[in-house]
């Protein structure tokens, strides 16, 4: 008896306040018969409570009460659920301006990203700012779900207007693509099932594009980089674990550690106990090296050609998280993967501040040499966040940008 892999997908949903996500993502899960008995019963109920003759799929997405009452959605909401052909991972992200952190937060691991429009307004100030995101984020895949066809008669033109709206922005931003497909969620039109008021559209329902979408870049095929998160030690023989987050090493390759420099051989892998001759990202490990080296929590250990950029002058694009704002000349933390420097902000891009749920550009100057790949090239290690280091807070989420 044979067993067949399903991969997962991770994907994220972004709307404006209204556009009707809520509605989308409980279409989403009802029609794939994603919803367990008790859920839709209650949902049934609440319904009904309210006065609706059909149920309120928006329910089964909306689990705050502070979003039942507002008909908002607020925060990140993370749902799971699978067909015959993929599982899924779904970060329903808030639509107002003031929850855009929320939605950095939810696309950050998403490989591809639901942005939603309303057939009636068309392309909106918040769509822009949910592309800008995307594009920020580098979200390999966008869909452009055009919501509420049935509210404009299902008409091609209302649908072509909005995407060739959409795709003057996109190409702004440098969005790779994206994937527009026109939906009703109220009524269930390509959805789940394709829809039969819309005969001129000949591309996939949303639910079939996400299952044939293609998932995932081979991170072992990167260059290695193993940030070292704890150093064991064993009388007078160190082990170094951590998590390897892209490439792959094997025993006898050269390594460089960074930032001191030094090179050393790989004398020995230990993945989950047993010895190994080869270790593949995304996998946890422990390694030894042939020399005795002064390895630090924090610092990165690389092989083959494509070293990462070590520098002390950081830029990148950024989104602010935090309600307080973020000025030229604060002292903050770099967290970038394990390690952790102080820094200086040296400037915003030309902004005196950068305030809650701000997009800008920023330049850091670090204590220590931090070693980077621009985000472009590595989600893992071109991200970084800020901290405060009065209290820990987290302050801004950073994509290094070395072009």
């Amino acid at each position: 008896m044979t067993s067949t892999t399903i991969d997962t997908l991770r994907f994220a949903t972004a709307g404006s306040v209204d556009d009707g996500k809520s509605t989308l993502v409980g279409r989403l899960l009802h029609d794939s018969k994603s919803v367990l008995t008790d859920q839709l019963e209650a949902v049934e109920r609440v319904s009904q409570s309210r006065g609706q003759d059909a149920p309120d799929l928006a329910l089964l997405t909306d689990g705050l009460r502070a979003e039942r009452e507002q008909g908002i959605t607020i925060d990140v909401a993370y749902r799971y659920f699978a067909t015959a052909r993929r599982r899924f991972i779904l970060a329903d992200t808030p639509g107002h301006v003031q929850y855009t952190r929320n939605m950095v937060t939810g696309a950050s691991t998403a490989e591809l990203a639901i942005i939603l429009v309303d057939a009636r307004h068309g392309v909106v100030e918040q769509t822009h700012r949910h592309a800008a995101v995307a594009a920020l984020l580098r979200v390999p895949h966008v869909v452009l779900a055009v919501n509420k066809m049935d509210l404009v008669g299902y008409e091609e033109k209302e649908f072509e207007r909005i995407v060739e709206d959409f795709a003057g922005h996109a190409a702004e931003l440098d969005l790779p693509g994206f994937t527009p497909i026109p939906v009703s969620a109220l009524c269930g039109d390509n959805v789940v099932e394709r829809s039969a008021h819309m005969g001129w559209y000949e591309g996939p329902a949303l639910l079939e594009f996400l299952e044939t979408v293609p998932v995932g870049s081979d991170v072992s095929a990167a260059p290695a980089r193993f940030p070292v998160q704890y150093v064991i030690r064993h009388g007078e023989v160190r082990h170094y674990a951590g998590q390897l987050v892209s490439g792959a090493l094997r025993v006898g390759d050269r390594v460089t550690v960074h930032p001191s420099g030094e090179s050393s051989e790989i004398a020995g892998i230990d993945v989950l106990g047993r010895d190994a001759d080869m270790a593949y990202a995304p996998q946890s490990l422990t390694l030894r090296l042939a020399d005795q080296r002064d390895v630090s929590r924090g610092d990165m250990i690389t092989a083959g050609p494509d070293a990462p950029a070590l520098t002390q002058d950081v830029r990148a694009a950024v989104c602010h998280l935090a309600d307080r704002a973020l000025r030229v000349g604060d002292r903050v933390l770099v967290k970038h993967t394990t390690r952790t420097v102080k820094a200086i902000v040296k400037d915003l891009g030309g902004a005196a501040e950068l305030t809650a749920n701000g997009l800008g550009r920023i330049t850091l100057r670090t204590a220590e040499p931090l070693a980077l790949d621009d985000y472009a090239d590595s989600r893992r290690t071109g991200a970084f966040i800020l901290v405060d280091p009065a209290d820990g807070a987290t302050l801004t989420a950073g994509m290094a940008d070395l072009s």
